[in-house]
């Protein structure tokens, strides 16, 4: 298993992670924004919906867990780097689908990451890419949790709180 310097902000949907990993962007730090929303960004662009998008959900799972592998793999393992979810995500979200988890499983111990910090569930806000409502987002919050704990990592729980105390209760614990 290659030991990395890399961070992993994870949780549910509507938890707050995309707007510390700007604030963490912003402060300089290099950041590895979320590969489904970018993604379906992309695609919504092209003049489909998202249920056009997820409609197979085998075929959108493994695409983004491949390109989040393909991402790893060009990055350097010793530079601090945080990651807007990591290969260990697609786990949970292949459970979630009701899919089998044995290819995110096996990919997912070919990286050990430094740190997970897990982001408490905020207020649940639907937009044009989340195709989640609340209580599928508590449920992927459990799953998220129970998958690194199954790999065998501690989890740093990020409360509820501002932007800027969230960025520096993880930045003081790097």
């Amino acid at each position: 298993m290659l030991q990395t310097n890399w961070y992993v902000i994870t949780g549910a949907p509507s938890s707050g992670k995309t707007s510390v990993i700007c604030k963490l962007e912003h402060l300089g730090y290099r950041v590895v924004h979320e590969m489904a929303r970018a993604f379906i960004d992309e695609e919504l662009k092209k003049g489909k919906t998202i249920e056009q998008i997820k409609s197979n959900e085998i075929a959108f799972e493994r695409h983004i867990l491949y390109e989040k592998i393909k991402i790893e793999a060009s990055l350097q393992k010793k530079e601090i780097i945080f990651f807007d979810r990591a290969v260990p995500d697609s786990i949970a979200y292949f459970k979630s689908a009701g899919l089998n988890q044995d290819e995110p499983v096996k990919k997912s111990k070919i990286v050990h990451y430094k740190k997970i910090f897990l982001f408490e569930r905020l207020g649940f806000e639907k937009d044009r890419v989340r195709s989640e409502d609340d209580a599928k987002a508590a449920d992927l919050e459990l799953l998220l949790e129970q998958t690194y704990h199954m790999l065998g990592y501690d989890i740093v729980r990020i409360p509820v709180l501002s932007v800027q105390k969230r960025t520096d209760f993880i930045l003081e614990h790097i």
